[in-house]
């Protein structure tokens, strides 16, 4: 097994274990957070009735419901994710879709039906294959001449306070997580787009583009800075460093936290700039 492939064995363990769990308990919240972008990747993305849509990552299924709608019963929704207990809540909550397809496995190596998709879409899935070339080329078999490719990705991490501010805070009393090299497998893999357009055509794909996109997030969901702080020792980066840390460790972090995000809490919501790539392709 090569390293990239060791990090995304990894990945899919974290997916299945402290990750997935966190990732369900906080789904609404998350969703709350995340709506602006999830709704700006499903605008870009124009799923039209009648598509048959691949959603890569689909996680709790927030995406997933949008892109049902927008394709109607005529249309099909595959969707798809590593993790089996974020597929399970999306599952509850799609439970009566007659067009949805739920499929637990690596879009990076699963047998899709060739020439089967009008559009591949993901929102923040695709940024941990180990060999992202090989996971493309095997996506882009599963899209019919002329199908579109619309996903979501994060920028730089100076770009991203929102995950950046609160991770940084808790250094100060936890280890630092294992440092990812530009092209590791992680949340900012796909932060240069000459390397994203690289992966895509060699891919297969034609036509890439990224579009920039700043926005900022409301950590708190209007909740006061103290949902803010403990959203954040639940999800994400600042969760993953936090995991099986001492008490006394956790709660130092804590107030290192809270102190982090005061500057930015006003009225009641804590927000941070946060940066996205909104990638398209074709599947020539």
């Amino acid at each position: 097994m090569s390293e990239a492939q060791g990090l995304h064995a990894d990945q899919v363990a974290y997916w299945n274990g402290a990750g997935g769990a966190h990732w369900v308990a906080q789904q609404e919240r998350t969703d709350r957070v995340m709506a602006e972008i999830a709704d700006l990747v499903l605008a870009g993305a124009a799923a039209r009735p009648g598509d048959t849509v691949i959603d890569v990552g689909c996680g709790c299924g927030a995406t997933t419901i949008g892109l049902a709608a927008a394709v109607g019963p005529a249309g099909h929704v595959m969707a798809l994710d590593v993790s089996a207990p974020m597929l399970a809540r999306a599952r509850e909550r799609l439970r009566g879709a007659g067009n949805v397809e739920f499929v637990l496995a690596d879009a990076a190596a699963h047998e899709f039906a060739p020439a089967s998709a009008d559009l591949l879409f993901s929102r923040f899935g695709v940024m941990f294959f180990g060999e992202p070339s090989a996971a493309f080329a095997n996506l882009r078999r599963a899209l019919k001449p002329g199908a579109r490719l619309v996903f979501a990705c994060w920028r730089a991490p100076d770009e991203n306070p929102w995950m950046m501010v609160p991770l940084n805070a808790a250094y100060l009393h936890v280890p630092r997580l294992p440092r990812l090299g530009p092209e590791d497998p992680g949340p900012f893999s796909f932060a240069d787009p000459a390397r994203v357009q690289r992966i895509l055509t060699g891919a297969g794909f034609v036509e890439p583009s990224l579009e920039a996109v700043n926005l900022t997030m409301d950590l708190a969901c209007g909740e006061g800075i103290d949902a803010a702080v403990s959203y954040v020792l639940e999800i994400g980066a600042t969760s993953r460093a936090l995991d099986g840390q001492p008490v006394e460790h956790r709660a130092l972090a804590a107030a290192a936290i809270r102190q982090a995000l005061a500057p930015y809490a006003e009225n009641g919501k804590v927000k941070l700039a946060a940066a996205i790539w909104i990638v398209r392709a074709i599947a020539p």
